[in-house]
């Protein structure tokens, strides 16, 4: 089922206002596959004044041939000619085309891959028409690519482009209108398997329950999804086999670089430029305490970002063998055993996510981090949230709950009441807030309790 065009007023609204110009401009646009980019350029494209295209692996004169079919449609008898180079289509085409109009060529890497010299025509082009309002577009999965045509400084079209989009995954307050749930408990468990990517959300649509839709997608080897991490991996990683390992053991529970290390039997030095990369892409995040410095390595933690790629790396890539051998359904009952834990970790993620767009206590909050270490009394103790007030002036602490009735609540604030008293960096501050966040809330609402509907309107 297509599901209806979500969020992106930011990125159309900017795409738009570009697009009316009277000079002509160039717009990149960048992220992950499947987030939704070549959805927005067809959301914005101007119905009668654009032409839009989509590169791929072929030859470029078989490739400038379609484009030229593809042109035909705006100026008739384009495609009659046959051009024996980039050059001579693009300079007819910003020669020909009407003010205003816009050119959309999509997965762009694919076709500067093969015609490396494109990026310095299309500079050429640009530079020698600057008052003619012919709008480009460029856009590709590839963000290694993307940023190296457009933001290295040695890069051909460096410093032409008008906007450089990055087309992020979106939020997971949006689940709740991309598959019509009522209650906000069943949008945290479907961001749990599919995080933040539509084209994953369009696909589980189909299905009429989530584990249905998790066999039939992911565990089975025919999948659509099943492989999906190596091809993400492809479009940006030239050595992919080492930070699939690096995903394999984080998504085991390997957490410490110095851990990963060990299991791959390489030195913690080998993996900086590994992991640099993940957390450049967004695949891996570092998970450090409050107030601890990112200078800090012995406190850093590595958590796999993305919840997709955390249930595949947790469940799939460990039992692919078994799954190969049609297991499927041995391998999906072990899962929904342990699926509470995964679910749980994502929904703390959420709700340390949703603290800086949250007002609390009539307050706003600078980032939500964890919180581990010796107490007070030089015991050990972990706090969920932590933040600190924007005026610095105020400290919110938070336990997260999956379920809690009102007999669990009064136990979760009594053991945070506990733990702020142990809290080292708590008398810091002027004034300690406490908050419980419960993804399943029972009973009557409670004043210092925050329910997944905050927490999921936070997000979009």
């Amino acid at each position: 089922m297509r599901l209806k065009f979500l969020d992106r007023e930011s990125e159309r609204a900017r795409l738009q206002r570009t697009f009316s110009r009277r000079e002509g401009s160039l717009c990149c646009l960048y992220g992950r596959r499947r987030c939704g980019k070549s959805r927005l350029i067809a959301e914005v494209l101007p119905k009668r004044s654009s032409v839009y295209y989509v590169g791929d692996e072929r030859e470029p004169s078989l490739q400038r041939a379609a484009l030229a079919s593809a042109c035909a449609a705006l100026l008739q008898g384009f495609d009659r000619v046959t051009y024996p180079d980039w050059a001579s289509l693009l300079e007819r085409w910003w020669r020909e085309a009407p003010g205003g109009t816009v050119l959309a060529l999509d997965e762009f890497p694919s076709i500067a891959s093969s015609s490396r010299e494109l990026p310095s025509i299309l500079q050429k082009l640009i530079d020698r028409h600057p008052s003619k309002a012919i709008h480009l577009v460029i856009a590709g999965s590839s963000q290694r690519m993307m940023q190296g045509l457009v933001l290295d400084a040695t890069a051909p079209l460096y410093g032409r482009a008008r906007e450089i989009i990055n087309v992020e995954p979106l939020g997971a307050g949006w689940l709740g209108s991309a598959f019509g749930f009522t209650r906000s408990i069943d949008a945290v468990e479907a961001y749990a398997l599919w995080g933040g990517i539509p084209l994953y959300w369009e696909l589980a649509s189909d299905y009429r329950s989530s584990r249905e839709a998790m066999e039939d997608l992911v565990l089975d080897p025919m999948g659509v999804l099943h492989s999906e991490p190596r091809r993400l991996l492809l479009d940006d990683i030239r050595e992919t086999a080492q930070a699939a390992s690096v995903l394999a053991l984080i998504g085991q529970g390997c957490n410490r670089i110095s851990e990963i290390a060990a299991r791959m039997e390489k030195p913690v030095t080998s993996l900086t430029r590994p992991l640099s990369r993940l957390l450049d892409l967004g695949l891996v995040r570092r998970d450090q305490p409050f107030k601890v410095s990112q200078q800090s390595s012995k406190k850093t933690l590595y958590r796999i970002d993305d919840p997709f790629l955390a249930f595949w790396f947790r469940y799939v890539e460990p039992n692919r063998s078994r799954l190969e051998a049609g297991k499927l359904q041995a391998v999906a009952r072990e899962i929904e055993k342990d699926l509470p834990v995964h679910r749980g970790a994502i929904w703390e993620t959420l709700v340390r996510r949703s603290v800086p767009r949250l007002s609390i206590d009539g307050r706003e909050w600078g980032a939500a981090n964890r919180w581990w270490g010796g107490g007070s009394d030089k015991k050990p103790i972990e706090i969920d949230v932590v933040a600190e007030s924007v005026d610095g002036k105020a400290l919110l602490v938070g336990e997260v709950k999956w379920t809690v009735d009102a007999r669990e609540l009064d136990r979760a604030r009594y053991a945070l009441r506990g733990k702020t008293a142990r809290f080292p960096l708590a008398g810091r501050y002027d004034r300690v807030i406490e908050r419980v966040f419960a993804a399943n809330a029972t009973g009557r609402r409670q004043e210092n309790l925050i329910a997944a509907d905050e927490v999921l309107s936070a997000l979009k």
